[in-house]
């Protein structure tokens, strides 16, 4: 079997040289531009022309001008320094975490709050990221960093310790008592968890977010009547009379005409914790630098 023919393999140095003596037609301008000495100029394109084996220029007496090898290899030469230049470039951008895709979890109430002005400012300085946003509750979050299908998580209530995740919280938000607007309830400026635990409760499932669940069932025990997996729903429920429920201070911007809400009295502490989510040990550029987008003022 025949060998296979090898082609000569062209250094990027001597290419530079090779075009912009091209573009020069002058050695002595061609050399200047390089910041080099016209000798190694010229030596440079000696050792091109002996792995192209023809000459690149004619050199009559006080002339440069290409060859017809010259000018058949000059739109490759360009060609492969373009290519260069732009594969180093996105290589850089790559590095600082100015392209790529990134896979963004969040949880549906910080729709209300974080995530508008949190985006908006992640774009601005990184408008060539590519960002694939997923809305999700704490639990299947958190199940999906660990898998590596999600590279940062938005969420409440994360778990007070997680050898394959860090957190670190953004925010805290008070809880409101969310009412059906003719409740009883209604009518006071402030409610106790006390008295909210009189009346059946619509809870979020568990499953969807542990901590948050169970924070709340910590602050009133209530009985729970209805469940539903967003505060959109949670909301239309307690509307409709199925009971009442508590909720993060920033539900209070989903506008229902028959929902009333009221700030909690008799407990302290009653607050919620938002916090962000990545993998323990993840040196992305791109989780970098949303994390410091976060940080930011």
């Amino acid at each position: 079997m025949a060998a296979m023919e090898q082609r000569p393999e062209l250094p990027l140095p001597q290419l530079h040289a090779f075009v912009v003596l091209a573009e020069e037609l002058h050695f002595g301008r061609a050399a200047a531009r390089l910041g080099i000495a016209q000798p190694p100029l010229s030596q440079q394109i000696r050792r091109l022309e002996d792995k192209v084996g023809a000459p690149l220029f004619a050199r009559p007496p006080g002339l440069v001008a290409l060859t017809p090898a010259g000018r058949e290899l000059l739109p490759a030469a360009r060609q492969a320094l373009t290519a260069l230049a732009d594969g180093l470039a996105a290589a850089r951008a790559a590095a600082d975490g100015r392209t790529g895709t990134l896979r963004l979890g969040f949880a549906a109430s910080l729709a209300l709050t974080l995530l508008p002005e949190l985006l908006r400012t992640y774009v601005g300085h990184y408008p060539q990221v590519r960002l694939d946003i997923r809305e999700m509750t704490t639990a299947p979050q958190l199940a999906a960093l660990r898998e590596g299908s999600l590279d940062v998580g938005l969420l409440r209530e994360p778990p007070s310790t997680d050898p394959d995740l860090s957190f670190r919280t953004v925010l805290t938000e008070p809880f409101v008592a969310v009412l059906p607007r003719a409740h009883p309830l209604a009518a006071q400026r402030t409610v106790t968890p006390a008295q909210l635990a009189e009346h059946p409760f619509v809870l979020l499932p568990r499953e969807a977010g542990p901590g948050l669940h169970d924070r709340i069932t910590d602050l009133c025990a209530p009985r729970v009547a209805q469940r539903a997996t967003e505060w959109q729903t949670v909301c239309a429920l307690v509307e409709t009379g199925l009971g009442v429920s508590l909720a993060p201070a920033s539900i209070r911007r989903i506008r229902l005409k028959g929902v009333a809400f009221r700030p909690l009295s008799g407990v302290t502490d009653a607050r919620t914790v938002v916090a962000v989510a990545w993998r323990e040990g993840d040196d992305s550029p791109l989780v970098r630098n949303l994390l410091e987008t976060i940080s930011r003022p």
